[in-house]
């Protein structure tokens, strides 16, 4: 059965990016570790559009936690190392890891990350984007 592409339009030209990273985006859809928010900050005028995405990652060290961006996604990774010295009675914590993605728009900037109170607080800015106008001469 072959698939319908919502940008099969002819009008639409050059969005294939675009149809991929929506493919990812649902395909991440489902996981639910590690909860998250994402707030959208109040901005003042000619201030750039503010997101903060805060995960939940109490047991996590800084040094266990590595947040990237890669070709539009933001990853975030957690991996907690296993202690062979200790001997449990009753084990009811695991040590796990994850991998987090977010599909960034064009402009989109991660400006901070920040472990606090084992919240990871990821903080991301958008300017506003300048509207250009060329004009194109036709040659002859």
């Amino acid at each position: 059965m072959s698939r319908v592409s919502m940008f099969s339009s002819p009008f639409l030209l050059g969005f294939d990016e675009l149809e991929r990273m929506l493919d990812r985006a649902s395909k991440t859809s489902g996981e639910a570790y590690p909860p998250y928010n994402i707030e959208r900050l109040p901005r003042a005028e000619g201030e750039a559009e503010r997101l903060r995405i805060t995960l939940a990652v109490a047991g996590f060290s800084r040094d266990e936690l590595e947040v990237t961006v890669e070709e539009n996604q933001l990853v975030i990774k957690g991996r907690q190392r296993e202690d062979q010295d200790k001997s449990y009675l009753h084990r009811g914590i695991a040590a796990r890891q994850f991998a987090r993605t977010f599909v960034l728009a064009d402009g989109m900037n991660v400006t901070a990350a920040r472990l606090e109170n084992g919240l990871l607080i990821v903080s991301l800015e958008r300017p506003e984007p300048r509207r250009v106008v060329r004009r194109i001469e036709i040659g002859g």
